[in-house]
């Protein structure tokens, strides 16, 4: 038996402090030579962006000081370096400039102001193949594939140029070809995309072809294997799987109902490795984690391999039997991997975030699945309070954080993540909802949103919450949600429109659905067409979803979180709520933070966010959190 408190009131070991110092994430992992190399960020040094490599079995970091690897294409990023034989090439953060790092030598910056670059591959003969952003005219801003020589102040030569985006330029083993894809407007890359296929030659492409893709299909992430075929994956049946031509037209790899790809939010996702003697090793994401396969390609059987991760991404060929990868499990953080497909065996060579949590400390992913509006069924992760140092009164229930992802093509994820064992090792449940719109269920539950944002994620959300409250797991009167992004958004809406929360944080949310489609970048300047209706035509759907035209609603205190230079979501989103609200007397707190952008990477920031929304939900829900916190200032509570 614990030490009997309220719940909330428990004392964990994990600390807002420890939660920033473990939040070390790895991205783009990468093979070159032989060689391993990937990206961490650091919260204690700003949440710059570091290029780590592996030396004689140790993490080396080759980026100096002063150095950010970070892309603003689509203003989300990713694939910000390749590994190239003249070196590294980067795109530094603050000025978005293509660096190049040579052996024993200080990055040099390559390209002229006014462009930013992304998931870029070596060219034959030297220089870069690369995703190109131009703001050169910020009122017009283009997106092409381009050919960069390699000298420096060289901004590119335009390869293709006749889309609204494009992403994947992958160059065909013998130099001769090169595949990629585009989309337009108001399509998102996982709407509809077109695979195509290009000779490749001095004066530029010829001979473009169309291999997948279209309207209503997305194809994503084209690889080229040895012997000249490409593999590609497409969500034509429903589900994102893999497909190939080689030469007598595509055909599926392994159709199953799983999802082999991910909404491409970040450039250069790696879902899949091409083993070169006919097998692939690929990543099927199912119900209760990620499954690793090995697909043979002419007899189409897949063989699952046991290695013991729920969250695998970017997989890539190390040898003729090995993968690496970075891994999440139920128990331990993100770390850089490498598996023996034959053996399954498997080393972590690198865990950046070695925190160690007893096992009576940690809450695992209970997946439900409950009754919704309309007769749908909606999915959610269940996280039960846990702290062995610690039982609850007789009676009592424990409250309830009800999270709504991002995206909001978002999905929750069973791996470790000490952002939601920070509540549950405090004495809080919570439920990561897979609300109709969210990826990892095919084509047809990611669309359940299209024209219905702000209502089937909303309906999701209370249905989550009143299905635990009804199973007697929860206190039905201390039910909070929170979430960032377009999980703010229905934060927002769920608040103005039910009375099941009884406390909300929306951290850098959407209020004004108008002020959005004015505001916002190019990359998402027409998503809300899908999600809403086209603008101006559909401006009565706007204003009747927009949380800021029905304050009348709003009863529950809010807690909102903005970062100052956010591009995304615009602060005027943060402050125009928070205006209203006040004027109205409804209790409302606001923390603004002073250089963040969309999400919060400093570790100071990160440790003020957790805190403050502990001390919140300790005011409103009458408990004494454990820890020492900096007090929140919450306009018009009593």
């Amino acid at each position: 038996m614990g030490e009997v408190k309220a719940y909330g009131a428990w004392t964990s070991p994990i600390t807002a402090a420890s939660l920033a110092e473990g939040m070390i994430g790895l991205v783009d992992l990468r093979v070159a030579e032989g060689r391993l190399y990937w990206l961490e960020n650091r919260p204690a040094e700003g949440g710059r962006l570091v290029l780590m490599t592996l030396d004689a079995g140790q993490a080396r970091q080759l980026t100096p000081e002063g150095f950010n690897l970070r892309t603003r294409v689509h203003e989300y990023g990713g694939a910000a370096y390749v590994v190239a034989p003249e070196g590294v090439w980067f795109s530094h953060f603050r000025d978005q400039k293509l660096y190049l790092q040579a052996v024993d030598a200080a990055p040099a910056p390559m390209t002229p102001n006014g462009y930013r670059y992304a998931d870029a591959v070596p060219a034959p003969g030297g220089g870069l193949i690369a995703v190109r952003e131009d703001h050169t005219d910020p009122a017009t801003v283009k997106n092409a594939i381009v050919r960069l020589s390699g000298e420096a102040g060289d901004a590119g030569q335009v390869l293709y140029g006749d889309a609204d985006f494009v992403a994947y330029p992958r160059v065909s083993p013998d130099g001769k070809r090169l595949a990629w894809i585009a989309w337009d407007f108001p399509a998102m890359p996982w709407d509809a995309t077109r695979l195509f296929v290009a000779d490749l030659g001095p004066e530029g492409l010829a001979n473009i072809l169309t291999v997948a893709g279209g309207a209503d299909v997305s194809a994503l992430e084209p690889q080229w294997a040895d012997d000249g075929a490409l593999t590609w994956i497409s969500d034509e049946s429903g589900f994102w799987n893999l497909y190939d031509d080689r030469g007598g037209g595509p055909r599926p790899l392994a159709p199953r109902q799983a999802e082999f790809a991910g909404p491409l939010w970040g450039l250069g996702q790696a879902n899949y490795a091409l083993m070169g003697d006919g097998k692939i090793a690929a990543v099927a994401r199912q119900t209760g984690g990620d499954a690793l396969l090995v697909i043979d390609t002419g007899s189409g059987e897949a063989r699952q391999v046991g290695a013991p991760f729920l969250d695998i991404s970017s997989i890539r060929r190390l040898d003729a039997r090995r993968v690496a990868m970075l891994v999440g499990s139920a128990t331990e953080m993100g770390a850089v991997a490498v598996v023996d497909l034959e053996t399954g065996a498997h080393e972590v060579v690198r865990r950046p975030s070695p925190t160690s949590l007893p096992a009576g400390l940690v809450s695992h992913a209970e997946p439900i699945s409950f009754p919704s509006a309309h007769g749908r069924i909606a999915h959610a992760l269940f996280y039960a309070p846990r702290n062995g140092d610690f039982d609850a009164p007789d009676g009592a229930r424990p409250p309830l954080i009800v999270q709504a992802h991002g995206g909001p093509t978002g999905a929750a994820s069973g791996s470790l993540s000490l952002s939601i064992q920070y509540w549950t090792s405090r004495g809080f449940a919570v439920v990561d909802v897979d609300y109709g719109g969210s990826s990892g269920y095919g084509r047809a539950y990611r669309k359940l949103l299209d024209g219905q944002w702000g209502i089937v994620d909303v309906e999701d959300v209370i249905a989550a919450a009143r299905f635990l409250a009804d199973e007697g797991r929860v206190d039905p009167k201390r039910i909070a949600i929170h979430g960032g992004s377009a999980g703010g958004f229905t934060v927002l809406a769920a608040l103005s429109q039910s009375d099941v929360f009884a406390a909300g944080g929306d951290f850098y949310g959407v209020a004004d659905l108008e002020a959005l489609a004015r505001d916002t970048h190019k990359f998402e300047s027409r998503y809300l067409d899908g999600l809403i209706g086209p603008w101006p035509e559909a401006k009565a759907v706007y204003d009747a979803r927009s949380p800021i035209n029905h304050l009348d609603g709003f009863k529950a205190p809010l807690l909102i979180l903005q970062g100052s230079e956010d591009p995304i979501v615009p602060p005027n989103q943060a402050h125009m709520i928070r205006a209203a609200l006040s004027a109205r007397g409804t209790p409302v707190a606001y923390i603004e933070f002073a250089g963040e952008g969309h999400g919060f990477r400093r570790a100071e920031n990160i440790i003020r966010a957790k805190e403050a929304e502990l001390y919140f939900y300790g005011r409103v829900f009458g408990f004494e959190p454990a820890d020492a916190i900096e007090p929140v200032e919450i306009e018009h509570l009593a």
